[in-house]
């Protein structure tokens, strides 16, 4: 019983070890704090190597964050359709059946989001 574990437990080990060594090379290579306060820069945050143009503290819309949760929903349906589609033949007419009524929620979930304008950018 105790074997089953031995793998885990040397996965944690070496992992262990692994964050320790990295560590311990970054407190040993690299940049020292008197070094660090020569180039107040690099407190800044920057936006792909450049320095900020605009404060980052902006409200966003709460449209956006709709949208972007009916695309995970749907996307993720559609990502369901997939392994179905695979082995369809397999499986026979229950398949069928019952990915028909799946799509026939996912259509209703779909409508009921147009209706209510939840996809359109205002």
């Amino acid at each position: 019983m105790a074997g089953q574990y031995l793998p885990v437990l040397l996965l944690v080990i070496i992992a262990s070890f692994t964050v320790g060594l990295i560590l311990l090379l970054n407190a040993l290579l690299g940049p020292k704090a008197k070094q660090r306060n020569d180039f107040p820069s690099k407190y800044t945050p920057f936006e792909c190597g450049s320095d900020m143009l605009e404060d980052n503290n902006k409200r966003v819309s709460i449209r956006f964050y709709l949208i972007a949760l009916l695309f995970i929903l749907f996307d993720l349906e559609g990502i369901l359709l997939y392994p179905w589609a695979v082995v369809a033949r397999s499986i026979g007419t229950v398949a069928y059946i019952e990915i028909l009524i799946f799509i026939f929620f996912l259509a209703v979930a779909f409508i009921y989001a147009w209706r209510r304008n939840a996809l359109e950018w205002r």
